[in-house]
């Protein structure tokens, strides 16, 4: 086994937390560096510094948002980014096929088989950040920042409903997405943007997506009001939701949104600032540590 660097994020699930830590403990091995975060940013921090010292495996023991800074830090390192699922939803993981308890997880680790996949990137405001799960413009991405982390620790996954509906109250926003950055592809009052197949747990929002394809998924809504997102909801749950009117869905390797007035975006869940952004995607930049891909590719 690789000599690992864990970057444990103390503010996840509490009873998931101790039982990494007597996970760890039993351990006991000289292989295994752990820190802890305590603040936005520091598993990024973490994660790099890990790469200057020579780490090939780094751990991100927490949920989506530390997975993010994680592979922040890790960039286009060569290193590998390994996951244990401490969060509250863990989307990444299951799209992995990564088991959701400490012990299974952590028996992937140890037996270091790696895949590589696709590492998605978003650029605005002179800033690049990259992601590997989803990103989201407008509706998504305005619920995302109106959820605050005390919120989140508090309610779990219920504050993004809570969130959602003081969304759906405001002045509905109207994205613009082209590929090439002179014609429109479209417009809408969200926009989401897949690397991999999920979005908020099991939902399997972008069906056609691949890990591994060197391809984004955009998903296009026309309109977020009440009704609208009801109707949305229920055609996502059926898995349905790219045939109701209003929906539009397409693969391309660069996506541009623009809106005429303020919009938020958010990566993997994290809120990244306003646009206009430019995503994009380099194949097969990032190796993980995860189970084989199920099939010969990257549908986990």
């Amino acid at each position: 086994m690789d000599k690992l660097f864990v970057i444990f994020n103390p503010a996840a699930r509490g009873e998931r937390s101790r039982r990494l830590m007597r996970c760890l403990s039993s351990r006991g091995s000289n292989l295994i560096t752990l820190a802890e975060t305590t603040r936005p940013g520091d598993a990024k921090l973490f994660a790099a510094q890990a790469v200057r010292d020579g780490y090939r495996t780094i751990v991100a023991a927490g949920g989506d948002g530390t997975i993010n800074e994680v592979i922040n830090g890790i960039g286009r390192s060569g290193a590998a980014l390994a996951v244990l699922p401490l969060g509250t939803v863990n989307v990444f993981a299951r799209e992995l096929g990564i088991p959701v308890t400490i012990e299974a997880a952590w028996a992937v680790i140890e037996r270091g088989e790696k895949r590589t996949i696709d590492l998605a990137c978003a650029e605005a405001n002179r800033t690049t950040r990259y992601f590997v799960q989803l990103a989201g413009v407008g509706f998504d991405a305005q619920a995302v920042r109106t959820a605050s982390w005390e919120l989140k620790k508090k309610f779990g996954p219920l504050s993004y409903i809570w969130a959602g509906l003081k969304t759906i109250a405001r002045e509905p926003m109207n994205v613009e997405v082209s590929t090439n950055g002179s014609e429109p592809r479209g417009c809408g009052a969200a926009v989401l943007v897949g690397n991999g197949r999920f979005y908020g747990g099991p939902f399997a929002l972008f069906p056609q997506a691949r890990l591994d394809d060197g391809l984004l998924d955009v998903c296009v809504f026309a309109r977020c009001g009440y009704l609208d997102v009801l109707r949305y909801g229920q055609g996502i749950l059926r898995g349905a939701h790219l045939g109701l009117r209003g929906v539009s869905y397409f693969q391309t390797e660069r996506l541009i949104c623009r809106a005429s007035g303020a919009a938020p975006f958010e990566v993997d869940g994290e809120d990244a600032g306003d646009i206009p952004v430019v995503f994009s995607v380099m194949a097969r930049a990032l190796h993980v540590v995860a189970p084989p891909a199920r099939g010969g590719n990257d549908h986990a």
